[in-house]
């Protein structure tokens, strides 16, 4: 059984977007890693620090790997069709839209093209995402017990953000910032964070139950 050929003309654009935005704004972090004295290190660094650029770059590589023919897919990459992973991928980046959209975009107002790659990332990526796992995933395929192993994602993340943070003595984010928080209040707000990823994974699953479309007409591998 093959994907519909309009689910992978809808993967090809979603993914260009998505690889669009995470270049500009690759783009911008190396420069401002310069303008700042930190050189390109220091940029590229900071870039692969955000949870938002880490994030859209899996929902990137599961909108390609949706993208492309079965027949020459490589099986790392088959990976990222899985019921489960797609998922997992979905609700990461619901957060992302969340926490930036009721959080973090009133701390900044970005212009030019940082504006155009914040909303792409924020904004744009989220929604294209979720259509894309409301349409592809077979629901029947998703169980709450798989959540713990969902939550590795971010629970990891948490983890490598924290260890960064204190090697470069900045952190990506104010709630996560222990320098100005502590560890207490740092360790309350991931739990936080955490427990809203929860609630979105299990949230999207009884969502799912509600499609009772034929899912005989594509595969996810």
């Amino acid at each position: 059984m093959m994907r519909s050929s309009s689910l992978r003309r809808f993967a090809t654009l979603s993914a260009s977007v998505g690889w669009l935005a995470l270049a500009a704004q690759f783009y911008l972090s190396v420069q401002l890693g310069i303008a700042n004295g930190n050189g390109v290190l220091g940029g590229v660094v900071a870039y692969f620090s955000y949870f938002t650029i880490l994030t859209n770059g899996l929902v990137a590589i599961a909108l390609t790997a949706a993208a492309l023919p079965d027949s020459t897919t490589p099986t790392w990459l088959a990976f990222f069709r899985r019921p489960g992973v797609v998922t997992a991928i979905a609700a990461s980046i619901i957060v992302v839209g969340s926490v930036y959209f009721l959080i973090l975009r009133h701390i900044w107002e970005p212009q030019g093209l940082q504006w155009l790659a914040d909303v792409l990332l924020h904004y744009v990526m989220p929604p294209l995402f979720w259509v894309y796992w409301w349409w592809a995933v077979p629901k029947q395929a998703l169980h709450p017990t798989a959540i713990t192993r969902w939550m590795a994602y971010p629970l990891g993340y948490a983890v490598y953000a924290l260890g960064i943070g204190a090697i470069r003595g900045r952190y990506p984010y104010p709630f996560i910032d222990v320098i100005a928080l502590g560890y207490p209040r740092v360790l309350v707000n991931s739990a936080a964070i955490l427990a809203v990823f929860g609630l979105v994974c299990l949230a999207m699953i009884l969502l799912g139950r509600l499609d009772r479309r034929s899912r005989r007409s594509f595969r996810l591998g």
